[in-house]
């Protein structure tokens, strides 16, 4: 299938309907109204970090803080209405907020869901809470309330009677003195991937874009290179780290910082609270899905890593002393690990892809 003639030349992420609103006015001006949130509590519920972590963390008046995340499954939620199967979604759900958590050093403990339809459908709803356990088995969390909103004149449908979005908020807890935010990264530290299970729930508005609209793929056209149909292999649930993370972190391991590979790639790596750069010499061979949106779009390598996971879904920063531990106990849970580079003294927080000749900064990768 892969040997078809190319798509004319794709444009970027932003062409496929997602532009980004990080620098917007208007965005600006909500995080500043947001931020003087932060002064209304003085006790418990104190926020303990700013914006720009994977996750906030809270205050308790206690030893232990609260770390909460929102977050939702994106468009994905439309390749389920094209596959018509949705008994994996909710995995995703937990996946895009327990992988967060984790971030700051906390351990997940619950998870509320927010599910929007256009109607509902018992099958649906049966089928998404199917997913949701399926992730909080997988994450060890308790999903213990949500919330569905029938709202028809809002929600797009692609397959009547089956339009819905999905969204989640999970808490967990982590020891106050204990909270990784990677202020203690020097120079030497390395970085270990996890890999990812394929596209997970990021850049699948480029992916459908690409694939179906472009290239012309059905959601049920197999194809050899996945053993599966594009419709399946992109609804492939999100791969949930929690389990290996939280034993590195029971293990006192010497972490220094924790990222959640999502949009934007390994860009989200910079996410730290120093002043450091990361250099990646490695990058294993990405999963044939990407290969495919690549080609098929004509996509340059620099979008390609500012948008899509590249077979990395999460990373650890780590003292050279503990790597071998970090990627044993990823191992230990099935998923492959490699050193993928090392961190270096950087203002610029720069991430230095060797491999592929670039160099990202400022939300983007260029060549360099």
């Amino acid at each position: 299938m892969m040997d078809q003639p190319a798509a004319p030349r794709s444009a970027v992420y932003d062409d496929a309907g997602v532009a980004s609103v990080s620098e917007r006015p208007g965005f600006q001006a909500l995080l500043a109204n947001l931020k003087q949130t932060f002064a209304l509590r003085a006790g418990p519920g104190r926020p303990l970090t700013d914006f720009g972590h994977f996750a906030s963390v809270l205050d308790l008046g206690q030893p232990l803080a609260l770390a909460i995340s929102t977050d939702g499954i994106g468009t994905k939620a439309i390749v389920a209405q094209l596959v018509d199967r949705y008994d994996t979604v909710g995995i995703d759900c937990v996946a895009m907020n327990a992988n967060d958590v984790i971030c700051v050093g906390a351990e997940p403990i619950a998870m509320t869901d927010y599910l929007a339809v256009d109607v509902a459908s018992d099958r649906l709803l049966e089928e998404i809470g199917k997913g949701l356990l399926a992730g909080a088995r997988q994450a060890n969390i308790a999903i213990p309330g949500g919330e569905i909103s029938q709202i028809g004149e809002i929600i797009r449908s692609e397959r009547k009677g089956f339009g819905f979005d999905l969204v989640g908020t999970c808490v967990g807890v982590v020891e106050r003195e204990a909270v990784l935010n990677g202020a203690a990264i020097v120079e030497g530290d390395l970085i270990v991937g996890l890999g990812s299970s394929g596209i997970h729930s990021n850049g699948l508005s480029l992916a459908r874009q690409v694939l179906f609209q472009q290239a012309g793929f059905k959601p049920d056209q197999y194809i050899e290179e996945f053993q599966q149909t594009v419709g399946e292999e992109l609804l492939t649930p999100t791969a949930i780290y929690v389990q290996p993370v939280v034993q590195m972190l029971n293990e006192r391991l010497p972490l220094k910082s924790l990222a959640h590979v999502t949009g934007d790639g390994l860009l989200n790596l910079a996410r730290v609270a120093s002043a450091s750069g990361f250099v990646i010499e490695l990058l294993p061979e990405p999963p044939a899905i990407f290969s495919l949106i690549e080609e098929r779009g004509q996509i340059a390598s620099e979008e390609m890593y500012r948008v899509f996971n590249m077979g990395i879904g999460f990373s650890v920063v780590v003292s050279p002393d503990g790597a071998d531990r970090v990627k044993e106990i990823a191992e230990g849970h099935g998923f492959r690990a490699w050193t993928l580079g090392h961190c270096v003294e950087d203002t610029q927080k720069r991430v230095w892809l060797n491999p592929q000749g670039l160099v990202g900064k400022d939300g983007k990768f260029t060549a360099g």
